[in-house]
């Protein structure tokens, strides 16, 4: 990104989730929101759509993102950050986009002026071959290579869309966050990245989303 270049940060996410899911799980809202960080979450209900339905960007040059659902916040500036949950949750680490066609998918954020930070030439431990990764602001996007099995199970095949996929949100004290979850949450668990811990929220919690909690960076 260019010295002149306005960074692009990440708004808002739309999710189709009921409030009281997240109310139940020690998220403070405000009606059919909450803050993270300096991201609004809006729980649109679970008739909205599937999963992450929509986001909004501050400074992108264009809402055109290999099918990511996009829209353009106003120019105005960030939200204060929210102090954190009575959970310990304090914000959002990473979201996390999957696509059939990596490169493809890269060029499209990188034309709309998301910062490309790296790409991983390595497989995770789920199988995914590739991933690139874009700073927003404070949120990392983590935009992950279907692998080959999936690209050959679903329809359309590499020709289909990128889409939005799950959320990593930051937890100081992952342990106590743990025990305030109870049985939401599985045990946590050395994470790929050196010296963090994760732990990933039970689809029994019914969330409309994979969420997954994990520590800081060691230095942040």
């Amino acid at each position: 990104m260019s010295a002149t270049q306005t960074a692009v940060t990440l708004d808002e996410l739309v999710l189709a989730d009921s409030p009281d899911r997240w109310r139940a799980l020690g998220f403070e809202l405000d009606g059919d929101r909450l803050q993270l960080g300096t991201v609004s979450l809006r729980l649109a209900g679970t008739g909205a759509g599937r999963g992450i339905v929509s986001w909004s960007l501050h400074g992108a040059s264009s809402s055109e993102l290999d099918g990511l659902p996009t829209a353009l916040s106003d120019d105005r500036e960030p939200r204060e950050p929210a102090a954190a949950h009575a959970n310990g949750i304090g914000a959002i680490d990473h979201v996390v986009a999957m696509t059939p066609a990596l490169d493809r998918s890269v060029q499209a954020l990188k034309d709309a002026g998301l910062d490309l930070r790296r790409i991983r030439e390595e497989p995770t431990p789920a199988g995914a071959p590739r991933q690139a990764f874009f700073r927003l602001g404070a949120v990392i996007l983590e935009v992950v290579q279907e692998p080959e099995h999936v690209l050959a199970a679903r329809e359309g095949g590499a020709d289909r869309p990128a889409r939005l996929w799950g959320l990593a949100l930051l937890a100081p004290d992952l342990d106590r966050t743990v025990a305030a979850l109870g049985e939401c949450v599985g045990e946590p668990r050395d994470a790929v990245q050196h010296g963090r811990r994760i732990a990933t929220i039970k689809r029994s919690a019914g969330l409309a989303v994979p969420v997954a909690l994990i520590t800081p960076k060691p230095s942040a």
